[in-house]
């Protein structure tokens, strides 16, 4: 979570940014395609509808509706009735503490979850479906449902995740706007006038996802300024497996960070247009057709909005020009609009690969009809050592020598490996056994930890394990098998409680023993946290060892403090701690750990956060949460990060040690906003069992900020590759003086006899970007992009 506020000119209102960009002249489309992206999508029910639900809320009343049927408060799905008020009605409704919305105004909520979901039919809209804070829509994934909008529709979007009110304020903080999923849509705009409309206004933050849906908009023309998701603001979120037919644009993007894997655009005027950001990830992206351009992120040529963008993976077709930019060797700001395309097939009927917008006609910086191996426009390294000593930057747009990518994450097609999650469409309701029906309370009072276990160990090879939503005591290990599913409702919390000994530290929620292989573990839809001091836990430890793709875990986050019943909040935690922290205020000893032994590690959209500030009690004011280690990853390899942030941890928010084989892509960090006072490691100590940094680069500096956490260190590892960081300093003993400064830390990255290739890296307010010891220092002050520091890549060994 970014707290830090985002200049006031990025947030705008729909209409008048809508109104002043290009539009552009396209050939209507042969064919409208909705292609589904599961292909067990055949028709028929699915296990969500009917499933028994037995959920309860912690810090809200008995009789409080986690889950919502539509048709249960009137929605018709008839595709002619109006269900615009009882979908709204299913959001809002609440039978306990009235649910996170903005009447009465509410920052956030973690005692209120909703699932709202949608049975198959067509239901039509007049006007916004609003999500609140803390939600799930979630259509029938077997039969996905379509929402219409009706041609008299009014408003910004048919779905809306932070509206505008009439003075021009969102509902929520757009850098908190946490805590909500969509998928399982048809979202059609296909009876409205060309002139307006958008699918989804998406102005969101971490633990957000779409998933699984298809816009549908009227073919590209000159006049047409549809767009299927509007976004305009956040700070980081992740969205996968959606399909864009039609449209001025298929999405209309601008986020401080974020991940993007497997989109599909379908003759839309533009594919991508890119208002801003500090770092975009796209990877497998399908451009079938446009009328001007696949990716477009050259918005504001004299000043550059676009910090960087990864395109890896993909394939454009038929577009006069795949990617156009502003990038020019002088520009504002000096290292903004950095652009990397690696692996990207061009060969069919695209002309220009890359244009330079600026002048008449534009010039052509990369031709095109051809597929790319890899070339950037911005600054880089590309490091050889031992024979090299010292750190030369190339500032140039053109073809580089790609970075090391170990085969094993890679798919079979050359690609770095993905996979979706899972949504088991063909498993009946029977299939899911019950946590809850099992005898564990989730009640946030009684110790589940020896129910959990049994019931884990009892789930069979053709069930899935139900976490029913709840809060779950566990006061000592709990051990997954090595073969198993596990489902959460809408972020079932396992709650650490009594992990105390820092000495001997040990793992709240185990995937596998050590030594297991050959296993297959999916985890989605769970929270891991603490209740009160935890200096012993390590909140996920992850010792399995399977194959690619047979294991992973999705939209499951760690998240310490900050919520109701962790004991560590506002009223308590409050950041007028400084030098003498609250033994209270203890957080936990690591939040994820990777163990030589663990490989096949597939992560995506998860969360490591150490709350900087309050959600429940009096959001959102800081809080300060003294917690030891972010990600610790020691495994040999394969390990796929896709889409995950580490959070405001002492000594380091990632830490790569005696590692092999590891992809990330977008890797988003924050330091502590105490930091220094203490520095790290107090109120810890070093440790040198988990290999602890102890910041020797540290003993010339006088400069207290020079112990502040690492964003990222990486120490004798190989084959590490990286598709953009955004690694934030924001604060100094909670001051932001620093920020304009560029100075509210000394130091970011730290590379230690290690292979490491990096694409699009961004540092905040670090005034060393990396710290490598085998050559040198990249300064802050050489890279100054739109806000971060940014250089197009980093390469060692080349």
């Amino acid at each position: 979570m970014s707290f830090l506020k985002t200049v006031g000119s990025l947030t705008l209102a729909l209409s008048a940014l809508i109104a002043s960009l290009p539009q552009h002249v396209v050939a209507a489309p042969t064919s409208m395609v909705s292609r589904n992206l599961d292909t067990r999508q055949s028709g028929g029910s699915f296990w969500m509808e009917s499933i028994t639900r037995q959920g309860s809320t912690w810090g809200n009343s008995a009789g409080y509706d986690i889950y919502r049927n539509v048709k249960d408060f009137g929605a018709k799905g008839d595709g002619t009735t109006d269900d615009t008020d009882a979908i709204n009605e299913a959001i809002s409704s609440s039978k306990g503490n009235a649910r996170c919305g903005n009447d009465p105004y509410c920052d956030s909520s973690t005692t209120t979850p909703a699932i709202v979901y949608f049975p198959a039919g067509t239901y039509r809209v007049s006007s916004p479906i609003v999500m609140y804070y803390y939600t799930q829509l979630i259509g029938n994934a077997n039969d996905l449902p379509t929402i219409v909008a009706d041609p008299s529709f009014k408003g910004m979007a048919v779905l809306d995740a932070d509206p505008y009110s009439n003075n021009g304020t969102s509902f929520w903080t757009n850098q908190n706007n946490f805590f909500r999923q969509v998928r399982n849509f048809h979202i059609s705009l296909l009876e409205m006038p060309e002139s307006a409309g958008a699918g989804i206004h998406w102005q969101v933050a971490q633990a957000t996802s779409l998933q699984n849906i298809v816009f549908d908009m009227k073919p590209a023309s000159p006049s047409n300024k549809q767009s299927g998701i509007f976004m305009d603001n956040g700070s980081g979120g992740f969205f996968s497996d959606l399909i864009f037919n039609g449209g001025n644009y298929g999405a209309f993007l601008g986020s401080q960070q974020f991940t993007s894997r497997n989109l599909t655009f379908n003759d839309c005027g533009t594919a991508i247009f890119m208002n801003w950001n500090w770092g975009w990830t796209l990877s497998d992206i399908t451009i079938n057709g446009c009328g001007s351009v696949g990716l477009d992120m050259a918005n504001s040529p004299t000043n550059l909005t676009v910090g960087s963008v990864v395109l890896s993976d993909s394939t454009i077709n038929n577009c006069p020009v795949g990617v156009s930019t502003a990038w020019a060797q002088t520009i504002v700001p000096a290292s903004g609009g950095n652009l990397i395309i690696d692996n990207v097939d061009m060969s069919d009927n695209v002309p220009v690969a890359v244009l330079h917008t600026t002048g008449t006609g534009g010039n052509t910086l990369l031709a095109g009809n051809a597929k790319i191996g890899a070339w950037a426009a911005g600054d880089g390294y590309a490091v050889d050592y031992p024979t090299q000593r010292s750190l030369q930057v190339q500032r140039k747009s053109g073809p580089i020598t790609p970075p090391t990518k170990a085969a094993s994450l890679l798919d079979s097609d050359g690609k770095i490996f993905g996979r979706s999650k899972p949504q088991y469409a063909g498993y009946p309701a029977s299939a899911f056994k019950s946590a809850k029906a099992a005898g564990c309370k989730g009640d946030g009072q009684t110790d589940d930890t020896a129910c959990l276990n049994t019931f884990l160990k009892s789930v069979g090879s053709d069930q899935i394990a139900y976490i029913d939503h709840g809060a779950y005591i566990v006061k000592d290990t709990i051990h997954v098998p090595k073969t198993i599913k596990i489902v959460g409702e809408i972020w079932s919390m396992i709650v650490a409680s009594g992990f105390t000994d820092v000495n001997n530290p040990k793992p709240v929620f185990q995937i596998g023993e050590v030594g297991d292989t050959g296993g297959a573990v999916e985890i989605q839809d769970l929270i891991f946290e603490s209740t009160g001091p935890n200096p012993g836990a390590i909140m996920v430890q992850w010792n399995l060892q399977s194959a690619q793709g047979a294991s992973g875990m999705w939209d499951s986050h760690v998240r310490i403090g900050g919520s109701y019943g962790t004991k560590l909040q506002s009223d308590v935690c409050t950041t007028l701690q400084q030098g003498s922290p609250n033994p209270a205020c203890t957080g936990v000893f690591l939040m994820f750990y990777a163990p030589s032994g663990a490989a096949g590690i597939y992560l995506e959209n998860t969360w490591f956060w150490v709350a900087d500030h309050d959600l429940d009690l009096s959001s959102p004011t800081q809080i300060s949460i003294y917690s030891g280690r972010g990600v610790l990853i020691e495994s040999q390899g394969p390990t796929w990060m896709w889409g995950t942030a580490s959070e405001h941890s002492i000594l380091y928010n990632y830490q790569f040690k005696d590692a092999r084989a590891i992809f990330s892509g977008f890797m988003q960090s924050e330091t502590p906003y105490f930091q220094p006072i203490p520095n790290a490691p107090n109120p810890f100590s070093f440790n040198s069992a988990y290999d602890d940094p102890t910041f020797t680069v540290c003993s010339g500096s006088s400069d207290p900020t020079c112990k502040d956490a690492w964003g990222l260190r990486v120490w004798n590892s190989q084959e590490i590759l990286l598709y953009s960081t955004g690694l934030y300093s924001f604060f100094n003993n909670y001051e932001q003086t620093c920020t304009p400064e560029q100075n509210c830390q000394e130091n970011m990255i730290h590379i230690q006899n290690s292979q490491v290739d990096m694409y699009a890296v961004s540092t905040k307010a670090a005034v060393n970007m990396i710290v490598d010891d085998d050559v040198g220092i990249v300064k802050d002050i050489d890279h100054r992009s739109n806000f971060c520091a940014t250089i197009a890549y980093y390469f060692t060994n080349h």
